[in-house]
């Protein structure tokens, strides 16, 4: 049970209780959640910036085999225009989240503060709908160049049935709804519970300004 929460509870116990309490009390605690909670979503984007740095870059280092994989597909322009954009949107979401911190770090109103949670839930909904397309468009590619890579693998799809096909498309569709569901599932986890927070802190704010 939060601050708001217990708030609430002492309200309920008595009406003396309740007058002492005044709109700036709320909106000081709800500022101060608020704050703390961008500022956690910040530091989690760093701990999945660094985390995507040594996902690409440990290969080459722990093992030959992989690296070999990667040095191949890395003279591919798709591959490299892919790792660019990644990076770019991944440092443009962080800067974005700092930047929405330190707005709500300094307002001073519940209208402002109002406006820059939204702001913050907004640049949560892009990142992760951004995070699911390039999920959605990298593994076909993935694929595409796992089969080009194996000379083996190539021949039998180009001499597999129609029927083989199929049941081949299926499976890849299948992988790749698994894969999405699986990446909702952990931006739901890491990100949702602390966006549900700040929506509650949104909601408190709003009965202030009715």
């Amino acid at each position: 049970m939060d601050e708001l929460d217990l708030l609430k509870k002492d309200w309920k116990k008595s009406d003396n209780q309740y007058t002492s309490f005044t709109n700036s009390d709320i909106y000081k605690m709800s500022h101060r959640k608020s704050s703390t909670i961008v500022k956690t979503l910040f530091y989690i984007s760093m701990a999945e910036l660094v985390f995507w740095i040594l996902i690409n870059f440990l290969p080459f280092v722990l093992s030959d085999s992989m690296k070999a994989q990667l040095e191949a597909i890395s003279h591919s322009w798709v591959y490299v225009a892919l790792n660019i954009v990644s990076y770019i949107v991944i440092v443009l979401f962080v800067y974005l989240l700092w930047k929405a911190q330190k707005a709500i770090s300094v307002t001073d109103n519940a209208k402002k503060l109002m406006k820059s949670i939204l702001k913050t839930r907004k640049i949560i909904k892009y990142y992760v709908l951004y995070n699911l397309f390039l999920a959605l468009v990298t593994i076909p590619i993935s694929l595409s160049f796992s089969i080009s890579e194996h000379p083996e693998l190539s021949e039998k799809i180009s001499t597999a049935s129609s029927a083989q096909l199929a049941v081949m498309l299926l499976v890849t569709i299948v992988i790749t709804a698994i894969f999405l569901t699986l990446i909702w599932l952990f931006y739901k986890l890491i990100y949702g519970i602390l966006i549900k927070r700040l929506n509650k802190n949104y909601n408190e704010l709003k009965k202030l300004e009715i």
